[in-house]
Formats: C-alpha cells, structure tokens, sequence
C-alpha cells in the first residue's frame, strides 16, 4: 500500500493513472467510428459465417493498429473465424469467449468498449480488446471484437513524469514483526563511512555521475554515469575506500538542468549518515539521489521506503525519522 502526503500549498501532478486515461481516451476516440461503421456492414450477414468473414476481411485495414477481428454472439460465442492482416484462421470459430476479462466489463450505453489491458492467453503478452455493440432493427445481435497488441499500439500521450510527493511504502511484514529483535551491525563501509561519502561526493558533483544507490548495510553503491547511462556500475567496499577509482571518471561540468543543487549533494549525503547512525534498531539500510529528478529514496531496517524531493528531505532532521520511518 502506498501512502501519499501532500503540502496543503502543493499542486497535485497527474499520476500515472491519470496518464492512462488520458492514452486509453485518445484510443478510444480513434477506434470508435471505424468499428461502429464495420459493425452496420455486418448486420445484413450476422447469421452467414463465410459472408461474415468476408466483410470482416474487407474492413480490416479500416481498423488501425489492429491484430484480429472477430464477431461474438450475445452468448459469448464466436459466430465467425478469426481475422488478421494474414487472412482467416478457423480454429476460433464457435469459441466461447464468455469468460474472458473483457466480456465481464460492462458495456457504455453508447454501445462501445475498450477494455482495460489483459494479458493475452495465446502470446502471453499485454493485450487490449474493443468491443462495438451490433444492433439491428429486432435487437441487439452480438458484438464485433477487435484485439490489439500493446506493441503494435501507438502511444499518444506525453511520457508519465514522477511526481515530488513524499511517498512511504511498507516493506516486507515478515521483517517489519521483528524489528525491534534486530540491531545495526556495523558494516566496513560504517567504519570508513567519511572516505566513502567524500568519493561519492566527487563522483556526482564532478565526474558525471547522476544517480548512486548507497547499500550502507552491504558496504557497495550503484552508480548510473551520464557517459554510459544506461549501465550500471558497482562499487564495493574496496573501491570506496579509494580515492583512486575517482580516475576512471572523466570531470564533467555539473548539469545545468539537475534539480539538485551542486552545493546540496554534501548534505543530503551527510544527512543520509546521519539517518545511519541515529539508531540502533532502526537505521537507513539504503538510500540513493537522483540528481536530476531531484528524488532521494531511503529504506530503513524496518524495510518501509520513503521517496521524495531533495529540500523536503533536508529540512526533517534526525529524529523525525526515528518516529516516522515505522
């Protein structure tokens, strides 16, 4: 469970649900007519499986980004075959379809459907299915169905952006019931905790380095650099008790665009060691920064993760989190 605390002063930023319903709606919008179109075509044929999939075949392109159009009875069950930029396939035909996660939904009145995403029994890959209601002058005939492959989907909206919000989120129960039997045993990077955040310093204010994970409890730290940044690199306790392994990384001006301030690296690294040594029982097992999302993470002996913005971070002192990180 997530919990989220907000300023009272804070606008709220979309969340990453509010994004997919912004990508669903644009979905929506451009499969709805097309689909409703083809299903008036197929109400003169509902009952006549070959002249079925013959209009199904001729509309298919008319579908876009499909990757298979079938007709369904109101019962559930497949009245036609299966068709695909590839032609018709038959083993679909009189498939019971009733039980699948998208004919459970229920239908707008408007008569169209575009399911929530499902995993796909075939491919076993992200999947969605629009459903358009086909309704003759006796009554409602079934439905025209039309899977989509998420691969094959367009997105249409901006890229989802990481909101600044605190957020706590509770770890493992089993390691939360025993917390208080616990004690901080002290690592080797404990014991050379000044040499380790000094190489980590320069790493990130002078040698390109945007995000470091700190594992305080396993003395080794992640780094992500801006020359390779999508590897990773692993420094152990060696390496961080090494002011040489700064060599292997070229200076590199500070990011005009990170959020975190230049001057602000030492505290937040020097506050982390605070949150360390604050307690013997609950303690800052790991913590990392994000200089250009402007996030710092922490996960306490407790296993609870806190994410949030650098300055809400430096401005809770110690003691807040000997209370708070339960």
């Amino acid at each position: 469970m997530t919990v989220i605390k907000l300023d009272s002063n804070e606008l709220i930023k979309p969340t990453w649900k509010d994004s997919i319903y912004r990508q669903r709606e644009e979905l929506a919008r451009m499969l709805r007519e097309p689909l409703a179109l083809l299903a008036e075509k197929c109400i003169p044929v509902w009952n006549d499986r070959d002249e079925l999939n013959s209009v199904l075949l001729e509309g298919f392109s008319s579908i876009p980004y499909c990757t298979y159009l079938y007709a369904v009875g109101t019962d559930g069950v497949q009245l036609s075959d299966h068709v695909s930029n590839s032609g018709i396939t038959h083993e679909h035909y009189q498939l019971n379809r009733s039980e699948r996660p998208y004919m459970k939904e229920t239908i707008p009145e408007w008569g169209f459907l575009l399911s929530d995403a499902y995993i796909s029994q075939e491919e076993h890959r992200p999947s969605l299915t629009a459903l358009q209601v086909v309704v003759s002058k006796t009554g409602t005939q079934g439905y025209l169905g039309a899977d989509f492959d998420l691969r094959d989907l367009p997105v249409t909206s901006a890229l989802y952006q990481e909101p600044d919000n605190w957020r706590q989120v509770k770890g493992d129960p089993a390691i939360r019931g025993t917390l208080f039997q616990q004690t901080r045993t002290e690592s080797p990077m404990d014991r050379n905790m000044q040499t380790a955040l000094s190489i980590l310093e320069e790493l990130l204010a002078e040698r390109g380095v945007f995000q470091c994970q700190i594992h305080f409890s396993s003395s080794q730290a992640i780094i992500w650099t801006i020359d390779d940044p999508l590897r990773y690199r692993i420094l152990d306790h060696e390496a961080l008790t090494d002011p040489d392994i700064c060599l292997l990384y070229p200076s590199r001006p500070y990011p005009a665009d990170a959020r975190v301030p230049r001057s602000e690296i030492t505290r937040i690294l020097n506050a982390m060691q605070g949150l360390r040594k604050v307690d013997m029982t609950i303690y800052l097992r790991t913590a990392s920064i994000n200089i250009y999302n402007g996030i710092v993470s922490l996960t306490f002996s407790c296993d609870g993760s806190h994410y949030m913005h650098y300055d809400e971070f430096l401005a809770k002192g110690a003691s807040f989190w000997s209370g708070a990180a339960l």
